[in-house]
């Protein structure tokens, strides 16, 4: 059971602290965050991997707590996976809000620069963790669009007609004007607390610009139009070339997140350290938003997160650490953190047993 305030988890061995990381991220999501097989979660020359965590509110009364466990059995094609709460099973989806995180791990340095999927699944996990109704749209627009795309494929092949497209077409429409509407909720909720994020962290870059993030379709709204109608536009406008491509071409699946800096998309001209700080400002609008559903803070997950920063900006970060009821902190080196956090901050060690198994071994605050 790990103490409330921010954990400090460190050891020089970087896939110990990694594997820690790993279990909070797959009780939270159900999945990791960094690969889409779950065998690769298995240690090597092991059958089976399972972890548990009993999950609290900080004013949470002895035994209300939430026991969440997943187990993963290996097999030929990957990994079986079995997820329990209070030993009930449950579906992956169903997770948002048990154990509701907040992840900045390395991976997330591509949040502005990378692939439009990246920031779509930012954008979903924060919308999933809000409204377990995102969730469920989310799924159905998934399974509309793969039934979708195979009848496209039938009629590129001429073994259907265009008529049967009529009942996923409204299927996508409904599910993907709900997806798209709440991305666009979600988006004007976070420009407040991300410009505030920002400009408390790097008041410099905030005196150029305000952070903000703009919302990037291929079926934008004409004057008076609602998202369906563009999106039913759109689909009749593209109809022959989704046959010939035999896919669907429009849609929340399409989509994009821009980083925009006075109205300048920052992945054309940010520095390295400029993205980190924009990706953190977006972490930190996450946590108001989350906390701001019922006044219970995300737990906050922070791996090799002060590397890049200055003294100040790293100031920022210690001071909002400190305010959470937990936070898990995680580096290969101790003197990578910042000394105030060392100080508010409880400290374990990552090592490994004789069987290989990560283990946690506190060494002091």
């Amino acid at each position: 059971m790990f103490a409330p305030g921010p954990q400090l988890v460190w050891g020089p061995n970087a896939a110990g602290k990694t594997s820690l990381l790993e279990a909070v991220v797959l009780l939270a999501w159900g999945r990791s965050h960094r690969t889409s097989s779950d065998g690769e979660l298995v240690r090597w020359g092991s059958e089976l991997a399972r972890v548990e965590a009993r999950v609290a509110p900080e004013d949470a009364a002895p035994g209300t707590e939430n026991t969440v466990e997943v187990a993963l059995v290996r097999t030929a094609s990957g990994a079986r996976k079995r997820i329990r709460v209070n030993g009930v099973a449950r579906r992956a989806a169903t997770l948002a809000g048990v154990l509701r995180t907040v992840l900045f791990a390395p991976e997330e340095m591509l949040l502005v620069a990378g692939s439009p999927s990246l920031r779509r699944e930012a954008l979903d996990r924060v919308a999933g963790q809000r409204s377990p109704a995102y969730t469920r749209d989310l799924a159905a627009y998934g399974r509309a669009l793969q039934q979708r795309n195979g009848l496209l494929r039938l009629i590129r092949e001429e073994q259907a007609t265009r008529a049967e497209l009529r009942f996923w077409d409204t299927a996508l429409l409904d599910a993907g004007t709900a997806v798209r509407e709440e991305r666009q909720r979600l988006l004007a909720e976070m420009a407040g607390p991300l410009a505030a994020a920002h400009a408390e962290i790097a008041p410099d870059e905030g005196a150029t610009g305000t952070l903000a993030l703009a919302y990037s379709t291929n079926a934008p709204q004409h004057a008076g139009e609602s998202v369906r109608d563009a999106l039913g536009r759109r689909l009749a406008d593209t109809a022959d070339k989704e046959i010939w491509n035999g896919s669907t071409l429009i849609g929340p699946h399409r989509d994009d997140v821009v980083f925009e800096m006075g109205g300048r998309p920052l992945a054309s001209f940010a520095s390295r350290g400029q993205q980190r700080t924009a990706i953190l400002a977006f972490k930190l609008a996450e946590v108001d938003l989350l906390t701001a559903l019922d006044g219970r803070p995300p737990l906050l997950l922070l791996d090799d997160v002060f590397s890049e920063l200055d003294p100040e900006r790293r100031a920022h970060l210690v001071r909002r650490i400190a305010a959470l009821p937990q936070a898990f902190v995680t580096t290969t080196t101790l003197e990578d953190l910042d000394p105030g956090l060392r100080t508010v901050g409880t400290t374990w060690s990552v090592t490994t047993a004789e069987d290989g198994a990560a283990c946690l071994e506190r060494s002091g605050a």
